[in-house]
């Protein structure tokens, strides 16, 4: 017999992970950061393509994110594109005019019933306004590719790009 306040937890717990949000979308760990602060994202792939595995993940870096540097995986290839910014940041004293513009994992395999993560760090801009930022994000698969590349904020939206909020400097934050 389960104990009345047992019961309860358990009924609890039921209600939270019904109400979550499935883990069928690209995501970041972190959904958070400070303006002008560096970031670790962490990209969670949660599945292929249909049944297809996925073999290229590639993220786009949009402008106001800098000094990006990806996280080598094992079994994968590691390429980045790079180019001019439309704005110069500075970085640790000296002004920074071209970068990391996008980051392509590939020749991987991640099968559809598994899940993998991707990371790559970098550094927010401190001219950015507080609200969300995307990372445009595109699944490969050999017959096909998943679009996560939305950025419109819409609630529900099918193909959502992996978003985070970003807030107001703290004061004291770090590199």
């Amino acid at each position: 017999m389960i104990h009345p306040v047992a019961r309860a937890a358990l009924a609890a717990a039921t209600f939270v992970a019904l109400a979550l949000p499935a883990f069928a979308h690209v995501t970041l760990e972190t959904r958070q950061a400070e303006i002008g602060a560096s970031y670790k994202a962490v990209l969670r792939i949660p599945h292929g393509c249909g049944t297809q595995a996925t073999q290229t993940v590639r993220v786009q870096i949009p402008e106001g994110f800098f000094n990006a540097k990806p996280m080598p995986k094992p079994g994968w290839t590691l390429q980045t594109l790079t180019g001019p910014y439309q704005h110069s940041y500075m970085n640790h004293g000296s002004a920074v005019t071209e970068g990391v513009t996008e980051i392509v994992w590939s020749g991987g395999n991640l099968p559809n019933e598994y899940y993998d993560e991707f990371v790559f760090t970098g550094t927010f801009a401190d001219n950015l306004e507080p609200g969300p930022f995307y990372f445009p994000t595109l699944q490969e698969c050999a017959d096909g590719e998943e679009a996560w590349i939305d950025t419109s904020g819409q609630d529900g939206a099918d193909m959502p790009a992996p978003s985070l909020v970003l807030a107001p400097a703290s004061s004291g934050h770090g590199h």
